[in-house]
């Protein structure tokens, strides 16, 4: 196997990543590190983001607004998407691991992971109505 090579842009995604809890998608992190990279292209920043998901440095959220969306924070935690807005929340909450225990009642394949997002109006949308 073959080493890692070092990259000053991907570890600047990284640090975009854990910079923000936004949940960006490739797009906002390419505006966002266009300033620091003019000559970095939308496709390095998808190579760098999807090398970081496979690498588990990064995790990729479907949210099913039709993009991905990035989090930095590896931690186990919850989302919430804002149906109105799009936003995405990290949900601070109660640890929830025996979801998986109940999950595994009657089921006999080995569950070792599990991904909730919760979906509904955020506080400022909850407003607008």
């Amino acid at each position: 196997m073959s080493a890692i090579r070092h990259s000053k842009q991907r570890d600047a995604i990284k640090a975009y990543l854990l910079s923000t809890t936004a949940h960006p998608t490739a797009e906002i992190v390419y505006e966002h590190l266009k300033k620091e990279f003019p000559n970095i292209s939308l496709g390095t920043i998808y190579r760098n983001l999807n090398f970081l998901v496979e690498h588990d440095e990064a995790r990729r959220l479907n949210c099913g607004d039709g993009f991905d969306h990035f989090d930095g924070n590896l931690s186990p935690h919850n989302h919430f998407f804002c149906r109105d807005c799009g936003q995405i929340f990290d949900l601070h909450m109660q640890e929830i691991d025996h979801i998986d225990v109940l999950a595994s009642a009657g089921f006999s394949g080995k569950i070792e992971e599990h991904v909730i997002y919760f979906r509904g109006l955020c506080e400022n949308c909850l407003k607008k109505d």
